[in-house]
């Protein structure tokens, strides 16, 4: 038998008006919510998204929502912080709380505290200076910083064990998806093309096969700021809308070159230039969206899908009894 619940959802008429198609991506537009400044209307920005969803979220209870949409909102406001320098071979962090080694990453210097390890790490204006990470990577901390700051409000028990683990282990790339993350969304059953909640992270893929052989440029790993934002972790006053996200991924076959190796690489400063050549014609940025605002397609099929990812991802609970965040033995 299963156990009692109490389902919410928006009215059709409503959801047809605010979001035609399941695009929430006006929201803030159809109900004047300035979620970018306001605290309170991001708040509703994510709620209001998460009752839209084709796929239901589901809570044991009031406390896990709450914290769910504070989490949301933690990581959107250090999203919009986080500035950084894009390297996917390099790695750096502020020596004053971080140790590198090759079998355990960085892990925290005894003394540091975990919230203000990951602000200096992504923060400028913590540390006074911006830090190399590739775009997924920085997704990770963004995402633990949003996190914690919750966590230690809620359940300090947990973060006592998440302050533990990162003294001794980072827990990264596929690891982090498990232990963290929860997905929603698939190849079988796609989200909505325009359908994206306030702290989601999701992936675009380059869906040209030459340019995505070049290190760090298969894809672009973001997370949804709301009010049709993406982030720029390069450039945080600039923040991508899905328009400059799809005209970027696409000028990347545009902009391919090869170095003093013969190794392939693309120049950044020719893709900006094409990109805002495409921004001055608009039968161009048509003609590429078209290309570009479709599914994409599984991996290693490059035929005529899109850069826009079936599925998105979310932390988990993390409320006293009844979280399912589980973190691994040291």
């Amino acid at each position: 038998m299963e156990s009692p619940c109490i389902r919410f959802q928006l009215p059709a008429e409503l959801a047809n008006e605010w979001a035609p198609d399941q695009d929430t991506m006006r929201l803030c537009q159809a109900l004047g919510l300035d979620s970018e400044n306001n605290s309170g209307d991001l708040e509703r920005e994510i709620l209001l998204a998460m009752l839209l969803s084709p796929v239901p979220f589901s809570f044991p209870g009031y406390d896990e929502l709450a914290s769910a949409v504070r989490i949301r909102k933690n990581i959107v406001v250090a999203a919009r912080k986080t500035t950084l320098v894009f390297d996917t071979n390099e790695a750096e962090r502020p020596a004053d709380c971080w140790i590198y080694s090759e079998d355990r990453g960085f892990t925290l210097r005894p003394g540091s505290h975990l919230v203000t390890a990951l602000q200096k790490a992504t923060q400028p204006d913590e540390s006074g200076k911006r830090y190399s990470f590739s775009c997924y990577r920085a997704t990770e901390y963004v995402i633990l910083l949003g996190i914690a700051q919750e966590v230690m409000r809620c359940n300090p028990e947990l973060f006592r064990r998440l302050q533990q683990q990162a003294e001794c282990r980072a827990i990264k790339s596929g690891e982090f998806h498990e232990v963290f993350l929860c997905e929603y969304g698939s190849m079988s059953e796609p989200l909505p093309l325009k359908y994206f909640v306030p702290g989601d992270r999701t992936w675009f893929r380059n869906p040209d096969d030459r340019s995505s052989d070049v290190a760090g440029y298969e894809g672009s790993w973001v997370l949804y700021l709301g009010a049709g934002q993406f982030t720029n972790f390069w450039k945080r006053a600039e923040p991508y809308t899905l328009t400059t996200k799809c005209l970027e991924l696409f000028h990347w076959r545009n902009a391919i070159y090869r170095d003093q190796t013969g190794e392939l690489q693309i120049d950044e400063a020719i893709v900006e230039q094409r990109v805002q050549a495409s921004l001055q014609n608009p039968v161009e940025v048509a003609r590429i969206l078209k290309i570009m605002l479709r599914l994409r397609e599984p991996s290693g099929v490059y035929v005529d899908g899109g850069c826009i990812d079936t599925s998105r991802e979310y932390p988990r609970r993390v409320c006293p009894g009844t979280s399912d965040l589980s973190l691994p033995d040291h």
